[in-house]
């Protein structure tokens, strides 16, 4: 297959940092223009060093800006666009946009209206409940004597729960008094750690297997400590032959609603396997912070097949026949993931060349050219190759370049939670 008439055209990212510098890099090699709209006020860093970006701060309303840019290509890398006083005339604008609109974006939004999808198509799903205060939480966890994992009932970067998984029951009933209820809580029953996931692209009616992968949350090696806010290391393996049968599972029953609803964009499902089956934890509908830089790598033809998908069009993804497995990991911080905590902004130092992706989240270049960090995450270090362990090797052969005081990453990836399935 050619070069495709979208091989030189313009993509857009929404969002700020690592992920998005590393989309807007892949885009970029494969010809397209590129520009960032910076979604927040932190980690503009590493977009800016990739082509032209505005920020929200100089520009609340991007509409004005997107209607003169007029891109081929949208890429959000969350769904907080969908929660803005613009999104109304920025839907009118007709985007287009690599994420479902209307009614499909429920599916990440809404955890409940998830939990009723998988019941109407009789998708495995934990046992699950939305309440409305932390006083009818306690009473379900002491009627059930089961343990659940908290959240919030809709999914936002600025909900007032962040996902807590609890154990054990006295574990539930310790945290459900520190909860803020506002929007409610949602409860699912806690299932075990043999978590796993796939992303997938809908187009015309059509699921596209894509990648199999692996997210290690927890912060510290042996899979000890919180679930951290956004993973510390990544596996992906190319799947679009579905070999762990999560897309079976757990997607394709969902393709009469897919279809009913005009979905057209990613689809990320997170399964737990217990009792013999994969059962749905959640579903997402972008790419994927970890994730999706390694999709875009691991392509031949990204921009072509997420603007296909953007426009609703059947596809046609191309491989790289060298990039089989990903592996990313991320340089954590001072006092991450504890936020809470924070220190000076002490020099970000490399040592050699490097010979994978190193996209830049919290940093900063200082007057000598040099880099600070700002924040909780410095970078994500991304590599891929045609066996895991090779991919593996690279990754932490280029992360151990990098040097900041204080802050750590994990050694263990790859050694637990692999292959999909295993605890």
């Amino acid at each position: 297959m050619g070069a495709s008439k979208t091989d030189s055209g313009r993509a857009l990212v929404l969002g700020v940092g690592a992920f998005t510098q590393a989309m807007l890099r892949r885009l970029r090699e494969e010809g397209a223009a590129v520009s960032a709209y910076l979604t927040r006020d932190y980690a503009h860093y590493g977009p800016l060093s990739e082509g032209p970006c505005v920020t929200a701060a100089a520009q609340p309303n991007p509409c004005a800006w997107i209607r003169a840019e007029r891109p081929d290509l949208i890429v959000p890398m969350s769904i907080e666009w969908a929660l803005k006083p613009w999104t109304d005339e920025f839907l009118a604008l007709r985007p287009p946009i690599l994420c479902p609109t209307g009614e499909a974006l429920r599916l990440e939004r809404e955890r409940d209206f998830a939990r009723a999808l998988c019941a109407r198509f009789n998708v495995p799903f934990p046992r699950a409940w939305l309440v409305a205060t932390r006083a009818e939480a306690e009473a379900l966890v002491r009627r059930e004597q089961r343990p659940f994992v908290l959240k919030n009932p809709l999914c936002a970067p600025t909900s007032p729960i962040h996902t807590l998984v609890c154990e054990t029951v006295a574990d539930t009933l310790a945290w459900l008094p520190r909860l803020d209820d506002a929007e409610g809580i949602f409860l699912q029953e806690y299932l075990g750690r043999r978590e796993a996931g796939h992303i997938a692209l809908v187009s015309g009616g059509e699921i596209y297997p894509l990648v199999t992968n692996q997210e290690y949350k927890r912060a510290f090696d042996g899979n000890l400590g919180i679930v951290a806010g956004a993973p510390l290391g990544g596996l992906v393996e190319r799947d679009s032959g579905d070999k762990y049968g999560l897309v079976r599972e757990l997607l394709t029953p969902l393709q009469p609603w897919f279809r009913e609803v005009n979905y057209h964009g990613p689809v990320q499902v997170t399964g737990m396997f217990a009792d013999g089956r994969w059962h749905v934890l959640e579903y997402n509908v972008r790419l994927g912070v970890t994730s999706g830089p390694l999709i875009a790598r691991m392509l031949e033809n990204s921009f072509d097949t997420f603007v296909r998908c953007a426009r609703n069009e059947p596809l046609a993804p191309r491989w790289r026949p060298e990039a089989v497995f990903g592996c990313n990991l991320t340089l954590a911080g001072y006092g991450y993931p504890f936020t809470q905590l924070t220190g000076p902004r002490v020099p970000v130092t490399v040592t050699g060349d490097f010979t994978c992706d190193v996209w830049w989240q919290e940093v900063a270049a200082r007057a000598d050219g040099l880099l600070e960090a700002t924040g909780h995450r410095i970078c994500d270090v991304a590599a891929v190759g045609e066996s895991l362990p090779g991919a593996i090797r690279l990754a932490y052969e280029n992360i151990r370049q990098i040097h900041s005081l204080g802050s750590y990453f994990r050694t263990d990836v790859g050694e637990s939670l692999w292959p999909p399935g295993n605890e």
